[in-house]
Parts: C-alpha cells; structure tokens; sequence
C-alpha cells in the first residue's frame, strides 16, 4: 500500500501544474538488497531515496524526449535518464535501502537519501546533498567542491579550506565508503 500511496502523490504532482502536455515515464524492476546501483545522470533534479522494498524504481516528471532505462544482471543494476529537457526535469530514483550507489550527474542539483551502503557520486554542477546515516558506517570519507561550498556535517573536524576549493577527508572504522566531487555549486553532508 505504501507504494500506490508515492506513486499515486507522484502522479498527482506531477499532473496537477498547469503543464498538461508534460510526460511522465516510469521503469520499476525487482532487485537485490545489498546490490550495486550504477546511476547515470543527465542534466535535472535528481532524488535518489530508500525503496520501501527491493526494486529500483524511477519516475519522472516533464520528461520530454528523455529516456529511461533500468538493467538488472544479477547484483548489479544500471539506471540511465538521458536526453533529458534540462528544464524542470525532475526524477525520483528508489533503490534497496542497503545498495552500493554510484551516481554521476552532469549538471542540476542532486538529493541522495538515507541509503545503507558504499557511495560514489560526482557532478559538474549544481547543488549536491548526502544524507550520510551513522557516522560509524564509514571507513573513508572524501568529499570535495571546486568552487562553491561544503557543509561537511558530522565530517567537520576534518574539513579543508583552500583558496577556492574545499574538502573532507575522514577515515573510521566501518565498512562503507563515501566519495563525493562537485566542481561548482553546494556539498552538504547531512
């Protein structure tokens, strides 16, 4: 039920603005928990987010001629969104809430969820935000920003400033890895 419930708030959302002749595409495929999700990202604002169970799932809003495809082999899944309008496009990627991720945007800004798991993301542009989870996750941390900022959350302490750039390197104990580059715009680790 929880399910319907986002997907039927997503198309209401979606459908309501007065763009009516706005697309909406949307791929959803059965998955593993504790899996790699490659995620390739053409220019618009992404969220990628826990699943309530394990698929990986995208939605999309004013797609356009964009594209959306989603393979699965295994323990590996590739997610591609490409020829996207670069305007208000918008798209929801849900993976298993234990999944490896990486994720690369070519520009527009970027909210990763509270995912359990190893995450590799990188973009030219825009606004990036991590929900990182437990500190106590992590074995290495690496997060930097060209030009613009860095909120480096519970990863504080370790923070660098330079002229323009700045950036995190923090190592622990955990199993997980947190790699992170934007060249201009926002970094926060939450």
């Amino acid at each position: 039920m929880t399910r319907r419930r986002v997907l039927a708030a997503f198309a209401v959302a979606v459908a309501v603005p007065a763009l009516a002749h706005a697309q909406t595409k949307m791929a959803d495929k059965a998955f593993v928990t504790g899996g790699k999700v490659d995620v390739h990202l053409d220019a618009g604002d992404y969220e990628v987010r826990a699943a309530p169970d394990d698929h990986v799932v995208t939605m999309t809003g004013n797609t356009g001629s964009a594209t959306v495809d989603v393979a699965i082999a295994g323990a590996h899944a590739d997610v591609t969104v490409k020829s996207t309008s670069h305007t208000n496009f918008k798209c929801i990627i849900e993976v298993p809430k234990v999944s490896d991720v990486a994720i690369r945007l070519s520009a527009g800004d970027l909210t990763v969820g509270e995912i359990s798991g190893s995450k590799d993301i990188e973009s030219t542009a825009g606004d990036l935000r991590i929900a990182v989870g437990r500190l106590d996750d992590y074995g290495k941390v690496d997060a930097s920003v060209k030009v613009g900022d860095l909120s480096p959350g519970p990863f504080g302490s370790s923070k660098k400033e330079g002229f323009v750039s700045q950036s995190v390197n923090w190592s622990g104990k955990g199993r997980y890895t947190l790699h992170a580059s934007l060249g201009a715009g926002d970094l926060k680790l939450d």
